[in-house]
């Protein structure tokens, strides 16, 4: 992954240029996870901004019978690359294991759409996925966002905006290696910050990207650090984290957090994993095993419903 990843703050500083060169890459040797149907549509977006492209993933109707979750997933890259199509089998997976729908968002991306466009953007998708629930086969009551690392600081932010406006009322926020504070490095920064695919530099580019260029910003601002925002009456979590991953400390405080607020929390960490292991369910066993307790998780917001996820696809 380091080999074909993008060299973000060394050799490569563009944005554009690191996008290139992730969509050059060859694509996995192996198929995607099955799903009914996907369709790629575009959405209002927020007051004054452009319309937002989605790709809806829908279950096969015969393998998931009756009102099903509804997914707004929210993709990682450091809020300046990735898409659509770079996490289209996590996508796949989770849509699979949970039964689910589950709307991608294709928000906008910085530098050229810095802080807030994105949280801006992946809360007007909730609010969309909110009012076609019935149209995408959901039930009114399992709506759940999603994202990992930067999708997962997208998912907590829009968790928190949702619980302060005008809703709508999530059944569940799943964080998978979720970027939760920019105001400062946590020690697993030092500790796992260069060798194990994300490194420091990594983190710094993308902050840089992101708010780096707004001035003045401040980083404590909870919608850009949701740990340091106000967590009680949120709903459950569940928080995947990587033990070699400069993200573990703060997603791991995270999870404690809320718990101490009283939000419903489950965890599942992964000692030896690295950052966007994740996607790699194909080829790896602790991909697997994320991916099941995140479906199960998901699935089991349908009212009387359960889920093992032992029929779910690989997270691709």
């Amino acid at each position: 992954m380091s080999a074909v990843f993008p060299d973000l703050g060394g050799a490569v500083t563009d944005a554009a240029e690191a996008r290139g060169i992730l969509a050059a890459n060859p694509k996995p040797p192996w198929e995607p996870p099955a799903v009914g149907s996907v369709e790629d549509r575009t959405i209002p977006g927020p007051p004054g901004a452009p319309e937002i492209p989605v790709r809806v993933y829908l279950p096969d109707p015969v393998e998931a019978r009756g009102p099903r979750p509804t997914v707004v997933f929210l993709h990682g890259g450091g809020f300046a690359v990735c898409d659509l199509d770079t996490h289209d089998g996590t996508a796949r997976g989770i849509c699979r294991g949970a039964g689910a729908a589950v709307v991608s968002v294709d928000y906008r991306l910085a530098p050229e759409h810095p802080f807030p466009a994105a949280v801006d953007d992946a809360y007007a998708a909730l609010l969309w996925a909110a009012e076609h629930v019935a149209e995408l086969g959901g039930d009114p009551d399992a709506l759940v966002v999603a994202g990992d690392s930067a999708g997962g600081n997208l998912s907590a932010v829009t968790a928190q905006t949702a619980r302060d406006g005008d809703g709508p009322a999530l059944a569940l926020q799943v964080l998978v290696y979720p970027v939760v504070d920019m105001s400062r490095e946590w020690p697993s920064y030092e500790t796992n910050g260069d060798g194990y695919f994300l490194t420091r530099a990594h983190m710094r580019w993308f902050d840089e990207q992101y708010v780096g260029a707004i001035a003045p910003v401040d980083r404590a601002d909870p919608r850009i650090s949701p740990l340091l925002g106000e967590l009680a009456g949120l709903p459950p979590a569940h928080v995947v984290t990587a033990g070699c991953d400069p993200l573990c400390d703060e997603g791991l405080a995270y999870a404690q957090a809320l718990r101490a607020a009283g939000v419903p929390v489950t965890e599942a960490h992964f000692p030896q994993a690295f950052h966007g292991f994740f996607g790699f369910g194909e080829v790896l066993e602790d991909a697997r095993t994320a991916l099941a307790g995140v479906v199960t998780a998901i699935a089991s917001t349908v009212t009387d419903r359960k889920n093992s996820g032992g029929h779910g696809g690989g997270a691709g």
